[in-house]
Formats: C-alpha cells, structure tokens, sequence
C-alpha cells in the first residue's frame, strides 16, 4: 500500500537536511508516525507493485478529504536522472538541463501517472499570469497559461514549481479538477483579480455546467510547498501590489530594507474571500520551505546565483479514468489548517 505523507502542517515534522551531493541522498524523514527514509535514488518498483523507476518514496501525497476518484501527487527532487544542479527528477524544459534527462524524467512521471489511472499529464508554459486552460484529450504541452482545468478523466492537470507555490483545487463531488501555479504576481492579478480568482470561477463553472441546477458544490483547496514567509524577501512593490487585505502577510527586514511576505498566506486569504473555507497543506511552516528543505526540493531562489540554475518540481492533479469513487465520497481526510 502506498505511504501517505502527513501533508498538514499539523503533522509535517521539521526536517534537518544536509545539502545534497551528486552521488547521493542525506537521511531525512516525513513523519507520519513513523520514519520514511529518503535514501539514495533507488527506485525500482512503481505504483500498485508493478516494475518502474519511480517509487512512492520519491513523491508526496496530499492529506486532504478530496473524492476517492481525485488524485493527487507533487514530485519532489528525487527519482530522476539528472545530474547537478538538476540531480535528479527535474521536469522543465527550460532550465539547461541535459533535453535526454528530462525527457527520461518526465516519461518516469507519466509511467506512474498511467498505473494510477490517468492518461498523461500536460505540461503548461507559465509566464505568471492569471489564464486557466480547459484541457481537452487534444491538449498539447505548451499551452501558455499558469493553470490547467480537467473535467474528463484522465487528463492531468500539471504545474511546475521551484519556489512558487502549487494550489491543487476540486470539490467534494469531484468532477472537476484545477492546478495552480502562484507566483507573487499570478496571485496578486490586476485590481484584485489573480490566478486563484480565475481557477476558482472556473472551477465552480464547470461544476454548473455539469450539474445545472444543483447546489454549488464545497470547493477544497491544497497548498504545497513554495518559498517559506522566513525566506521570501521582496520589495516593497509586492505589497503594494496586494492591498491593504494583505498587509498582514508583510513583515519588515529592516537591515536589507526589503519585506518578507508569507505566500501561502497570501493564498489563504485570497481562497477565504473566495469563500473557500476547506484549504489544507502549506501552513507555512519551515517544513514546507522549498529554500530550507534542499534534500527534498528546488529552489530558484537558493540554487540560481549560487549554481547558476536548479530544477522544477510538478504538483498533479487528476480524475481518475477508471471512474471509480465518482459519487461524491471522501477518501482518507486530513487536518483542515486555518
């Protein structure tokens, strides 16, 4: 059976990595209870023990009470088989790695996908903006947009992270699916209106149409990992670029002269005034820092000066194509954070 992470902040222990070497891994752990070893890349079993080169250990898994046919999965650094600065499971394109490596590493990716009952994920070009893209069996890679909606199973909604923070959205019926990528600029959007306000009408749109007459249907929210609110210096134009709603998302540096502004928060607060109440995952914790936790994930912000690039990470989302669980029951919950 396959490891689930305790992806609450609740229950997400901080980790104590060490920086990670070309030829191996340091020991670290998720706690659920228990310790999962992150040890050197070994994968060799893939999804419901059939043979494949990404294991259950390489990934982590949402703890939230999505539908038992929404499935959802962010890749971590692990698993893959580039070499430094991209070592190992880096998925973009654009970033210098080897064409080879991440090709090898995104078909890894898709193997998995197929065994969990999806078809392929679609890899978006994201450019910080607020566009949300149906997907449709046709959809190709490259579609420019910085989020991805599903309601035919199978197609995985997909973004790519190194910093960013990724918000996985369905309902509890579970018929449609949306993935986020939230840069500072998406999030805030123009004149209040951001990536996150995009996808959630999108989201509730095509609920409507799919059910006409119903109720709108309880929206449920997952953030992953992203820059830590102890990490994330900007400008003071960033906050100017969120109102006065999001000021208490804004802490002063006064030796640097610059701010540190809490993403996550960010996003809770915009998800809030969405009347989004069932939001789970990045509390942000420093656990759940892309910048501090190196064993488990890039970074632009850390890796970029110091290595000259770094890798990106992929937050999925899917319905699964076997159709299972599409009545609208709860799978194994989480903690639901404020």
């Amino acid at each position: 059976m396959r490891q689930q992470f305790a992806m609450t902040g609740q229950r997400l222990q901080q980790v104590r990595p060490s920086p990670p070497r070309r030829d191996s891994w340091p020991s670290a752990g998720l706690y659920t209870g228990r310790m999962i070893s992150l040890s050197p890349m070994h994968a060799t079993t893939g999804p419901s023990g059939t043979p494949g080169p990404l294991s259950p250990n390489d990934l982590l898994f949402p703890e939230w009470p999505a539908p038992k046919a929404v499935k959802a999965v962010f890749t971590t650094r692990r698993g893959g088989v580039s070499r430094a600065p991209f070592s190992s499971m880096n998925l973009g394109t654009h970033v210098r790695d080897e064409a080879s490596a991440v090709a090898e590493n995104r078909e890894r990716l898709q193997a998995w996908l197929q065994a969990e009952g999806a078809r392929r994920a679609v890899f978006l070009d994201q450019v910080h903006g607020t566009v949300v893209e149906p997907l449709r069996r046709t959809t190709a890679d490259g579609c420019c947009a910085d989020a991805a909606l599903a309601t035919q199973p199978g197609l995985v909604c997909t973004v790519m992270v190194a910093d960013c923070l990724p918000i996985l959205l369905t309902t509890r019926t579970g018929r449609a699916v949306v993935a986020v990528h939230a840069g500072w600029r998406g999030l805030a959007g123009v004149q209040g209106q951001g990536v996150l306000e995009r996808a959630v009408a999108a989201l509730r749109e095509a609920e409507a149409e799919r059910t006409p007459g119903e109720p709108a249907p309880h929206i449920l929210a997952w953030l992953g990992p992203c820059i830590g609110p102890r990490r994330f210096e900007v400008g003071f134009e960033v906050r100017e670029a969120f109102g006065t709603a999001g000021q208490a998302c804004f802490h002063p540096l006064p030796a640097a002269g610059k701010l540190l502004a809490d993403l996550p928060g960010l996003a809770r607060l915009r998800l809030g005034a969405l009347g989004v109440t069932g939001i789970y995952g990045n509390d942000g914790g420093d656990a759940w820092c892309t910048v501090m936790q190196d064993a488990l994930y890039f970074s632009h912000r850390r890796d970029a000066a110091r290595l000259g690039s770094t890798g990106r990470m992929a937050a999925c989302i899917w319905i699964d194509e076997t159709g299972s669980g599409l009545d609208g029951r709860h799978g194994a919950g989480g903690t639901r954070s404020s």
